[in-house]
């Protein structure tokens, strides 16, 4: 990525609910955490194979298929304990091949806690921020304020400019994505991009889809709020633009009642290398042909051990996929799922 760094200072557990599963579905190994392949100076922690990299269509560049997102996650202000957390999940999230880090001024703290983050790697010389895939956005009622925001965002950040830049929740959209266009055709960033979250104001963004020639689109999607299969994924596909899917476990809902109701991953599972339910609902996600990237958040090392897991291996086939929202629509208790 060519963006520059600049150096600046009742319910069980989920750990404990993913080794049940494991033992449910017929003792699948747990994953290595141990680097296994060197790649540019990234230690890929898996079994040895390459991350899985999706197109760009407005490019042909590829991007990592499982980002991070920092909503809540990364809004810690300056507590030095949680911000050494915070530098481990980002540590092992690009150790894993990850690229794609989604932020927002929306989100608090969290793009100068992800600043903080990216210099103190950046300091240890590892190599690890070079191929990170910085994604923000602007969230502001104020028209004039497009390149402003921008600026303070990079300043945060600790970058001179993003890969990346979308409107918020469509907020003033009208304002702001014709400047954002503007400083792309001036080389100020690379794409331009608009989201939306929880099932909202889909009418709005299929207009805006069809209008603007934009490289990215965010949006909800997840195996229970599967609305946007219908008209907004295929719009996407035929218009080529990128989907990065937000809030793919439904919030964390949808792992919530998984655990609630002790539900085994099927007997499948391990066909296409997922041994915890963050992987396989992460893999049915990405392996839909339209979407580019999924950026679950995290607040825990281990969360994120598992849902990296989601970015090596084979994806589900379109059977697969089907058997899958069948499976889950069978399980009694489980409320939401309908079948494919």
């Amino acid at each position: 990525m060519h963006s520059i760094m600049r150096n600046k200072p009742l319910t069980m557990k989920r750990r404990e609910f993913v080794r049940q599963c494991l033992g449910l579905s017929g003792g699948l190994l747990l994953a290595s955490s141990v680097p296994a392949l060197l790649n540019g100076g990234i230690a890929y922690a898996d079994s040895g194979h390459a991350p899985i990299r999706k197109p760009i269509p407005a490019t042909g560049d590829r991007l990592s298929s499982i980002g991070m997102g920092t909503w809540r996650t990364f809004n810690v202000g300056s507590s030095p304990a949680l911000l050494a957390q915070r530098v481990e999940i980002l540590r092992h999230f690009l150790q894993s091949g990850g690229e794609c880090i989604d932020s927002s001024p929306m989100y608090g703290s969290s793009r100068e806690v992800i600043g903080h983050c990216l210099n103190v790697l950046n300091k240890e010389g590892a190599n690890l921020t070079d191929k990170v895939f910085p994604a923000d956005k602007i969230w502001t009622y104020e028209e004039a304020a497009t390149r402003r925001q921008y600026d303070e965002s990079a300043d945060l950040w600790g970058l001179t400019s993003f890969e990346l830049m979308q409107v918020h929740n469509l907020l003033a959209w009208e304002a702001h994505l014709p400047v954002l266009m503007e400083m792309k055709a001036k080389g100020q960033l690379r794409y331009v991009g608009i989201t939306t979250s929880h099932g909202r104001r889909h009418s709005d963004l299929e207009q805006i889809m069809r209008k603007y020639p934009l490289d990215f689109v965010q949006l909800t999607y997840n195996a229970r709020d599967r609305a946007v299969e219908d008209r907004l994924l295929p719009l996407a596909r035929d218009r080529g633009i990128a989907v990065i899917v937000n809030r793919p476990f439904d919030g964390g809902q949808l792992i919530d009642d998984l655990q609630r109701q002790q539900i085994a991953l099927p007997d499948w599972a391990g066909s296409v290398q997922c041994t915890n339910w963050p992987q396989l609902l992460l893999k049915f996600i990405t392996s839909h042909p339209a979407v580019t990237c999924a950026i679950p958040a995290t607040s825990r090392l281990e969360h994120m051990r598992e849902n990296m897991g989601a970015l090596t291996g084979s994806l589900p086939d379109e059977p697969l996929r089907r058997e899958l929202l069948n499976y889950l629509s069978r399980q009694p208790g489980l409320r939401g799922m309908r079948p494919a």
